[in-house]
């Protein structure tokens, strides 16, 4: 970690005599030989590129591979200035997919089928992504799935059982749910709410 931190420190540090971008140039000023040399050294851009890209959140390596893709950092360069980047822990994408997973899950509710298609789709590798969703035993699957179905309960209230189950299975469908597990937990949930207010009714009439 001291490596990668040096390397932070290293971009971070303030590089003297740069102009803005939105600063025009004066007529027959010529440019800095230090700026002539970094937008000369592509291994230097892909540095900094990465580095720029690491600062706001952590990445997968494909997404700074097409970042640095995208601004025409040669292939040899951009693997080597990445390979040197994963061996110093600032690209660190079993990191990433288990932090993704305890985030997503927990913060979005989805399931283990949704988290790793996002993974993925982020570039992580299929061996990555299954060690990162196998996190998630049956079990946290199903709790999730019952707390998404109880916050939606009230707002399909209105609606024939039918159509309820639908739209609430669909819910979870889009939350990467299997279809067995969605329509069980959704059954549960309305047969639950149905026995409550046969309870209640019962209530009200002892009281007359």
């Amino acid at each position: 970690m001291a490596e990668a931190e040096a390397e932070l420190a290293a971009a971070a540090r303030p590089r003297r005599g740069r102009r803005s971008r939105s600063e025009p140039r004066p007529p027959g000023e010529r440019r800095a030989p230090r700026a002539a040399e970094a937008e000369g050294d592509p291994a230097a851009r892909a540095r900094d590129i990465c580095l720029r890209l690491l600062t706001g959140t952590p990445r997968t390596r494909k997404q700074l591979a097409d970042a640095l893709r995208k601004r025409e950092i040669p292939e040899e360069v951009a693997e080597e200035v990445l390979s040197r980047f994963e061996e110093v822990g600032l690209i660190d994408d079993a990191a990433f997919a288990a932090a993704w997973v305890e985030s997503r899950h927990h913060g979005r509710g989805l399931a283990r089928r949704a988290l790793a298609q996002e993974l993925r789709t982020r570039g992580v590798s299929g061996a990555l992504v299954e060690e990162a969703v196998a996190q998630l035993d049956p079990e946290d699957e199903a709790a999730a799935a019952r707390t998404l179905v109880e916050r939606k309960l009230r707002a399909t209230a209105g609606l024939e059982r039918q159509a309820r189950l639908r739209r609430l299975v669909g819910m979870l469908a889009r939350r990467g749910y299997a279809e067995g597990l969605a329509f069980r937990v959704v059954r549960e949930a309305l047969d639950a709410e149905g026995e409550s207010a046969e309870e209640l009714d019962a209530w009200a009439l002892d009281e007359e």
